[in-house]
């Protein structure tokens, strides 16, 4: 592990954000669905599933979309320090991602995920009459009109990457383009 060359070092960076922008187009990708833990309002922590939706190397930054009116939503502009995990087992490989979130109710970004998503199935989510989380009710339909998707940028503070492999572990914290080896 501490013989790896630095060209070795650019490598993984550029791999792991290949597998994090693959995964945004790829509905069968393992990194797709990530879990997303955050802060909730009573201090305690939350975690539930996500769908990345974009993954920006140069920017160091990850997207994904949810219901303006979802508990997460509050918990990331009260909170916005978070963590994304996601897990592939075709390449034995864990990430851990500390991102700062910010949370995006309307404007350019927003009208531009909206024209895309408005055309697909997922649409619907995103027009419930309800709040997610909230006491379902009989008859409440989707409401025409008013859509309630939200844009959620996380800025990628750092990575740690884990691979399981028989002939031994390897660990590392990415910090930008800087790859720190770790004791697994």
């Amino acid at each position: 592990m501490n013989n790896t060359t630095p060209s070795d070092e650019a490598n993984l960076v550029q791999r792991i954000w290949s597998e994090l922008q693959r995964a945004t187009v790829d509905r069968h990708h393992e990194w797709r669905s990530p879990v997303l833990a955050t802060t909730g309002l009573d201090g305690l922590p939350q975690a539930r599933t996500v769908v990345l939706r974009a993954a920006d190397a140069t920017a160091s930054q990850l997207v994904f979309f949810t219901d303006s009116r979802s508990p997460k939503v509050e918990e990331l502009q009260t909170a916005p320090a978070a963590a994304l995990v996601f897990w592939s087992k075709r390449l034995s490989w864990q990430l851990r991602v500390r991102v700062v979130s910010q949370v995006h109710t309307d404007g350019a970004l927003v009208d531009a995920a909206w024209q895309r998503v408005s055309q697909s199935a997922a649409a619907g989510d995103y027009l419930a009459a309800q709040a997610p989380g909230s006491a379902w009710r009989a008859g409440a339909d989707a409401s025409p009109g008013a859509h309630h998707l939200a844009v959620v940028t996380s800025r990628v503070e750092h990575l740690d990457w884990l691979e399981l492999a028989r002939d031994g572990h390897r660990r590392a914290r990415l910090v930008g383009s800087s790859v720190e080896w770790l004791v697994p």
